[in-house]
Formats: C-alpha cells, structure tokens, sequence
C-alpha cells in the first residue's frame, strides 16, 4: 500500500469539541494574520475565531491523523429560506501538513456531510483567485468557477484582487 493510501486510512474526521479550541487557535491563526485566504479581519482575537468557527449554525469537524489535528473545516447553509439548500464551507490546514491531502480529505468529508445533512449543492462565495492551489483543488473536486468578483480583496502583498464563487452539485 502506498504511504498517500495509508495517510487516508489513519486521518479520523471527527466532530469538534471544547478541548480542541486551542488546536482550532494554533491552525486558523497562522491563515488568520497571513490575511491572504480567509476574508475576515487579520486581527481578530483567539475568541472571535473560535466563536466563529464553533457557532451553532455552522457544522464543525476536524482531520486528526496519529492523534495530530491538521485541519479544521465547517459546513452551513449558504443562504436561508430558498437557499439553504446549498452548503458552504470553509477549511483550514496546518501550515506544516501542506501538501500532505489534508485540505482534499476534509473537502470530501465535507460534501459528503453536506448529502447527509439534505443539502444539494455546494457553494463557496468567495475563493481568492490568487490562492491558486485551492482554486485548482476544488476544480478537481468539481467545483466550477461561476463567477468573478473584480478587485474585491485586498491581499497583503498583491493588492486588489479577484475572488471566484465555485459551485457544485451534490
């Protein structure tokens, strides 16, 4: 068996719990004051984090290999009323588990947790179009670029750029 197949079998995704806001803290903070991925504030607390990410709308879950949490995603409805049929998420990885699967294992978990959970589709409203890798991970998941929002985040070292809205069916 290959390491990459081995990696899959050990990964456990699992619900959040209290004991694991600080390992949430240590794996959102690095994206959090990078500013490049996530559009929310670069300065926000350990506490607005948490109550962020662990609110009562969102579905939580994390990706622990070998007793190791190395992302953290959630999953929500995109819109109410006639649109909470759709699903949005978000994830984060460890910066040091780059490049190890970790954001396509919780991208899968997700859409799976999405079906279970009645959704349709699933939506993310604002990609940065400079984070490349996401991009092209998603498309590969299948998700399509279905638009382009001109100019919207201010990325700390490019400046203005562009974020996407990715769709895909359940």
């Amino acid at each position: 068996m290959a390491a990459r197949e081995a990696a899959v079998e050990a990964a456990l995704i699992r619900p959040v719990t209290t004991a694991d806001h600080d390992a949430i803290w240590s794996i959102v903070e690095p994206a959090i004051r990078a500013g490049e991925t996530l559009a929310i504030p670069r300065d926000m607390s350990r506490e607005e984090a948490l109550r962020l990410w662990t609110s009562p709308e969102r579905t939580v879950r994390l990706l622990e290999e070998d007793g190791e949490i190395l992302g953290v995603f959630y999953i929500l409805a995109n819109q109410a009323g006639g649109g909470s049929h759709v699903a949005n998420a978000a994830y984060v990885t460890a910066s040091h588990a780059n490049g190890r699967g970790v954001a396509r294992r919780m991208c899968a978990a997700s859409l799976d947790l999405a079906r279970q959970q009645g959704y349709r589709a699933m939506q993310f409203n604002f990609v940065i179009a400079t984070n490349h890798r996401a991009v092209a991970l998603w498309q590969a998941m299948g998700f399509g670029v279905i638009g382009r929002l001109p100019a919207v985040f201010d990325h700390p070292k490019e400046g203005l750029v562009d974020a996407f809205v990715m769709h895909r069916f359940l």
